[in-house]
């Protein structure tokens, strides 16, 4: 696959550059700089050719990040056959300008000028400054109005190598690591990529955005994406908007590892798991920071976390320290058995059998005489693996009855560690037209 790297300093648009060529909104925008820190890659398709583009943070901001970024920046351009060089020419060549263009000749890679903000063929008259750079001819775009983006992109096809490379058949696997700031999800990022993909600072709120990126472990691919820790009041609009963003990478996740620091067990930590629950993806409880608990506090400490997370008790955990690698492979290796079992599916007369050994085991609750009466059962989704029961009585479903057949369907279903869904349908004399609501646990 191509790589193409994005690069230039705070608020010429990149990040912008970087949206409109992948095709939606994957990159936080702001109208101030120092938004983007981390290397974010995402997949774009131009004319069939898939490319890896890489999107980084402003290089010579001036501020606390700036080594971070160009740390970040140097590893996107390993591997990278072009960069593209953005600069907003409306407001003239700076200090920093030159400082990036001196940096890139150094690297000696194949570097596109991106005239940005150039909105109107008007503005066309900012470009005469861009040539004293050394890079030949600069291309007018405007990321905002999709100008000029074709002219981009056949600039920078023209650096990289035929492409004869099969595409892999096996889907990912896409997890997202999700906890309160500063529990460690960009250093156990860092440990298992076994690099420095995410900037990592003992403050919290140094992940901005969410952060993709692919690795592969024992011949299975996968998504690991990085999100911004979820503050219960976030202090700024741009937390805030984060915080929508890691909730949709979520959302487009195949499993969940929730991160919780194990010497600062919350009621924070309550929060994040019912956004986990509810999200129906299998979880993965990571407690991180292993290593800093005490011997004498081991017990206590789980006890803690068990008070805190009683309602994803089904949820496997792995205790990991991102400082000595301890747990790491666990996390991984954990993830690609609930994956599988998340896309289970269960044979219906497997299922009959079962539930007529569950009813056995435990009594079917029971109203003035009246029992509840379960005749059927099958599976009729998976991911998460979903089951309608049909019954005579929805309503005499109890919360504690569907729980023990939630415990039974992972139990002797070989579904550990993963969230089931119950729907229960009326059939027979007392049917009164309705679906019964789903259960998940």
């Amino acid at each position: 696959m191509h790589k193409v790297a994005i690069v230039g300093r705070p608020n010429v648009g990149k990040s912008s550059l970087f949206n409109r060529l992948v095709g939606r909104r994957e990159a936080v925008v702001a109208d101030f700089p120092g938004v983007t820190r981390d290397a974010k890659e995402g997949l774009m398709l131009y004319h069939n050719h898939r490319i890896t583009l890489v999107d980084t943070g402003g290089l010579w901001s001036g501020d606390e990040w700036e080594q971070a970024i160009r740390e970040k920046a140097e590893w996107a351009m390993e591997g990278a056959q072009a960069v593209i060089f953005v600069l907003d020419p409306r407001e003239g060549l700076s200090a920093a300008d030159y400082e990036v263009a001196e940096w890139l000749r150094k690297l000696g890679k194949p570097v596109i000028v991106a005239a940005n903000k150039i909105d109107s063929p008007k503005h066309d008259v900012y470009m005469a400054e861009l040539w004293g750079l050394g890079f030949g001819d600069p291309v007018a775009i405007s990321a905002e109005h999709a100008r000029g983006l074709d002219d981009l992109m056949e600039r920078v096809m023209a650096h990289l190598p035929a492409d004869d490379e099969d595409v892999p058949e096996i889907a990912p696997i896409r997890i997202s690591l999700i906890g309160r700031p500063n529990v460690g999800k960009s250093s156990l990022l860092n440990a298992i990529t076994q690099s420095e993909r995410a900037i990592v600072a003992d403050q919290p709120g140094t992940t901005r955005d969410s952060l993709d990126v692919e690795w592969n472990y024992g011949g299975q691919r996968f998504v690991l994406v990085d999100t911004a820790g979820i503050r219960r009041k976030p202090d700024t609009a741009i937390e805030e908007y984060s915080i929508q963003r890691s909730e949709a990478a979520i959302e487009r996740s195949d499993l969940i590892w929730l991160v919780v620091n194990a010497t600062e067990i919350g009621d924070h930590e309550l929060k994040l798991a019912n956004l986990a629950y509810a999200s129906g993806k299998p979880v993965v409880v990571v407690v991180n920071k292993w290593d800093l608990v005490p011997d004498e506090e081991l017990k206590r400490t789980e006890k803690e976390l068990n008070q805190k997370l009683h309602h994803i008790s089904y949820a496997p955990r792995v205790y990991t320290s991102a400082i000595n690698d301890y747990g790491i492979h666990d996390m991984l290796a954990e993830a690609m058995k609930l994956h599988e079992k998340w896309q289970s599916r269960i044979p219906t007369a497997e299922l009959n059998r079962w539930l007529e050994i569950w009813q056995m085991r435990q009594a079917v609750p029971n109203f003035g005489g009246k029992k509840l009466k379960m005749y059927f059962m099958t599976q009729v989704e998976t991911a998460p693996p979903t089951f309608a029961i049909f019954c005579n009585r929805a309503d005499f479903v109890t919360r504690a009855y569907e729980g023990f057949l939630q415990n039974r369907i992972r139990e002797d279903l070989q579904l550990a560690g993963v969230p089931v869904r119950l729907k229960w349908k009326e059939k027979g004399p007392y049917k009164r037209g309705k679906k019964g609501e789903a259960a998940e646990a």
